[in-house]
């Protein structure tokens, strides 16, 4: 095998590795935002002396923990295939699936549930 071709390798082997951490950071967040947002406002219920739970808040927070946990197990899929063709003799490069623009969309939806919830409350 020609040393500059597996130089190449380990260097698209790196990148894989980064944009896994970069998954993990990103998915890690978007599942403590959903939790914490469900704990901050149970929080202000109990010290406000508010009757708990709220559906919105909590339709919210687990749209937020369920984006985190399909972007992870998105992200593991990809960081996967792309290590076994990697390791092929024939490696070409291929087009993966847009697991930010998903997750993006997916964000932009939960803004969209967020503030139909808030206009309801407001309204009503």
């Amino acid at each position: 095998m020609n040393l500059t071709n597996e130089l190449a390798r380990q260097r698209n082997r790196d990148a894989a590795e980064r944009t896994l951490m970069a998954w993990i950071r990103t998915c890690l967040s978007l599942i403590s935002f959903g939790f914490g947002l469900d704990k901050i406002v149970a929080a202000i219920d109990q010290a406000t002396g508010d009757p708990g739970p709220r559906p919105g808040v909590i339709v919210v927070a687990l749209s937020f923990v369920f984006t985190g946990i399909l972007a992870m197990t998105a992200a593991i899929v990809q960081h996967n295939r792309e290590l076994r063709r990697l390791s092929r003799a024939d490696y070409v490069y291929v087009e993966s699936p847009r697991i930010a623009a998903a997750t993006a969309t997916l964000i932009a939806l939960i803004g969209l549930l967020a503030m139909g919830i808030l206009l309801s409350n407001w309204l009503s």
